[in-house]
């Protein structure tokens, strides 16, 4: 999977993923081969951090 580069695409594609196919972050970027903590320090840049609880980024 290709990520957008804007931040605030990135977190709605990401988030929609988290919501209609996976159950866990580590499952997202281990089947889409994506590197979580560059996935998360990309989004903490703006103020966005995964809550594992409800499964997402806010």
């Amino acid at each position: 999977m290709i990520l957008p580069l804007d931040p605030m695409m990135l977190l709605s594609v990401v988030n929609m993923n988290l919501r209609d196919r996976y159950d866990s972050l580590q499952e997202f970027c281990d089947t889409e081969d994506i590197d979580a903590e560059d996935l998360k320090r990309r989004l903490a840049a703006i103020d966005y951090y995964y809550e594992e609880d409800c499964n997402q980024f806010r």
